[in-house]
């Protein structure tokens, strides 16, 4: 099968589009298909960036007051690349530019499309403008409704989206490297330089945005015992570290010092509230270690309360230091959490989801073939 990924991010961007559609060319490389990824350019970056298939790098810009977001440029390479590569199907991944622009080539050529929802356009539209919710679900029903199939990575996801109206939704989650994260790389050395008077130690990793409310931390890093330690980048960065002062801030970590880190913790935090799916609650649950996050989104799917961690209202930060605080003082009760966490992800490897995913592909192709023989 021949597929172009166009995604609106692709390494070295870290975030979970880039990764999920780095995986996803993995996973069909080694199965025997032929990718071709389609993604903004990024300066000083390597074309290819270690992915296992070509990759087309299209113009880009990037977003004002965000600059580690980059936003595509109209460019006739996407089109080229498409029909050039002969596809079987295009897959979009995030669509919001790039891939808007990818459905209408589909389109044009009369491909079949899969689009992947994975960002919470609508809450994005809440926190950074204010307002505008309504007109994010009218885009993203628009954009969606073209595709042959939309993929949900969580059960709250595709309610949400058949809620708005978005038809043809189907539950496609993310899978985790499991041999990557792991607890068996926790870090005494580590753990001492990062807690050297023997604080538990609370991480949270991701990017540091309005969105992800990494704020609501603070409450908890005022605990008497407890080190926040803060993993990540983003524009949210200095006024975070006004807000935690006592917090350790590590900055952009990945692979296996990412892994080492993950592992060393004694309590993971996740703070935001717009999660589709949520993919450092999986890598924490695979490293062992027990999960604090908001009941709402993608964590409701992934984080069983009183079993592998604590779900807590969104946007509450008392709640959030009563959950850290109860795992603080009790020992086993985080091993048993970490334990079962790691148990609950030990089947979800990238290469279950990945086939998972290429089922999907061949149910669009069948019903493609079935209404051109009607």
């Amino acid at each position: 099968m021949r597929v172009v990924i166009v995604t609106e991010s692709f390494p070295p961007d870290v975030n979970g589009v880039a990764h999920c559609a780095l995986q996803t060319a993995r996973h069909l490389a080694a199965r025997g298909h032929s990718p071709l990824v389609v993604a903004p350019q990024v300066a000083g970056a390597d074309p290819g960036d270690g992915a296992p298939c070509p990759v087309v790098r299209v113009p880009s810009l990037p977003l004002p007051g965000y600059p580690q977001v980059r936003v595509a440029l109209p460019s006739r390479r996407l089109a080229a690349a498409i029909a050039g590569h002969r596809a079987d199907v295009v897959h979009l991944a995030g669509p919001f530019v790039l891939g808007v622009r990818g459905m209408a080539a589909a389109a044009r050529l009369g491909l079949p499309a899969v689009a992947v929802y994975q960002t919470d356009l609508a809450g994005y539209a809440r926190t950074y403008m204010g307002a505008g919710e309504a007109a994010a679900w009218r885009r993203i029903r628009s954009v969606h409704t073209a595709a042959d199939l939309t993929l949900a990575p969580s059960g709250a996801a595709l309610r949400d989206l058949e809620a708005h109206g978005v038809p043809r939704v189907r539950l496609w989650p993310r899978g985790v490297d499991t041999v990557r994260f792991r607890p068996d790389l926790r870090d005494e050395a580590l753990r001492r330089t990062l807690a050297p008077d023997g604080e538990l130690i609370v991480g949270y990793v991701g990017r540091l945005a309005p969105e992800k409310q990494v704020e609501l931390l603070a409450e908890a890093g005022t605990l008497p015992g407890v080190r926040v330690v803060i993993v990540g980048d983003g524009p949210s960065r200095p006024a975070l570290e006004r807000a935690l002062p006592r917090a350790a801030f590590l900055g952009r970590r990945t692979g296996d010092d990412l892994a080492r880190i993950f592992a060393s913790l004694d309590v993971f935090a996740h703070t935001g509230p717009f999660e589709t799916f949520c993919q450092t609650v999986q890598e924490a649950m695979a490293s062992g270690v027990p999960v604090v996050a908001p009941a709402v989104g993608g964590p409701l799917d992934l984080v069983a309360h009183g079993r592998t961690g604590l779900l807590v209202p969104p946007r509450d930060a008392t709640a959030v230091r009563d959950a850290v605080w109860s795992m603080a003082a009790d020992p086993a009760l985080r091993a048993a959490y970490g334990a079962a966490g790691r148990r609950a992800v030990e089947g979800r490897t990238w290469a279950a989801v990945g086939d998972r995913l290429i089922g999907h592909y061949d149910d669009v192709l069948a019903g493609r073939r079935t209404a051109v023989a009607a």
